[in-house]
């Protein structure tokens, strides 16, 4: 007796399902199996998990646990580290703004932390790090020319750090950080006085390199100010001002390329380091 077509066709779907379904079974369980249930474990064995792949630089998984653990036990000792790992795991994968809200949380509801001198550090590291200065500038881009609203927020951050906990095991590093910064933004002064000068907008110039003189004075751009000031004063026919610029220049300087009348062509990677050239 042989089945009608709509009751054959039934069946085999009825077979294939009852072949099917075992192996998604299986295959759910071999998913189920890859993480332990985050909403189950106790929040000893969640940290324990978040540190353990923290260690490894599996900071993607990190994160996962720690995010969980903090969700599932919004209080205790566990989740004052892990908020502190969190931010850390979340700065590595260059997730800045995401590490920088859950510092602002640790440093809110735990100001008298034992590492809240930390929380700060790694507060200015994201904002240092956000734009990739070392990088930028091997890319032979001068950031110097760009808005410096970032590099200021960045050089307030470490101050900040050093304001508040000047014997800070991260303070020499803060301090060092601050001069590479206030390097940038003197420099970034300078690029934009010689920019001036090339079109020939010699006050604009001037103006610039006593911003800089008198904003970062001992930057190591500092020569190059004075040299700007007396290139600019020399433009705009101020003879006695050029002269009295060029001797402090010959006193603090005088192997500075400007006393011997060269002057930059368009700067290259070196010229962008140092645009006058001056060999430091």
């Amino acid at each position: 007796m042989s089945l009608k077509p709509h009751l054959l066709a039934r069946f085999t779907l009825l077979a294939a399902l009852l072949l099917v379904l075992p192996g998604c079974q299986t295959l759910g369980g071999w998913f189920s199996n890859q993480e332990p249930a985050t909403e189950t474990l106790p929040v000893e064995a969640l940290y324990a998990e978040a540190r353990q792949s923290r260690d490894a630089g599996n900071y993607s998984r990190a994160e996962t646990y720690l995010t969980r653990l903090v969700a599932r036990f919004p209080f205790g000792p566990y989740t004052e580290q892990a908020l502190l790992d969190l931010a850390f795991v979340q700065y590595r994968q260059n997730k800045h703004e995401e590490s920088e809200a859950t510092l602002n949380r640790f440093i809110r509801t735990y100001p008298t932390h034992a590492a809240i001198d930390y929380a700060f550090y790694l507060r200015a590291l994201n904002g240092f790090d956000r734009d990739n200065f070392f990088l930028q500038r091997i890319a032979r881009a001068d950031m110097s020319a760009r808005d410096l609203t970032r590099v200021q927020a960045s050089f307030e951050a470490f101050a900040e750090l050093l304001r508040r906990f000047p014997e800070s095991r991260y303070a020499a590093d803060a301090r060092q950080r601050m001069v590479y910064l206030r390097n940038f933004m003197a420099r970034h002064e300078l690029t934009t006085g010689l920019y001036y000068y090339r079109r020939g907008a010699y006050v604009s110039a001037l103006n610039r390199a006593r911003f800089l003189l008198e904003t970062y004075p001992q930057s190591i751009y500092e020569a190059d100010g004075v040299a700007l000031l007396a290139a600019s004063h020399a433009a705009l026919g101020q003879e006695t001002l050029a002269a009295d610029a060029r001797r402090v220049l010959a006193l603090n300087a005088p192997e500075h390329p400007y006393l011997d009348g060269r002057w930059p062509q368009r700067p290259g990677l070196w010229g962008q380091l140092n645009p006058f050239g001056g060999g430091r």
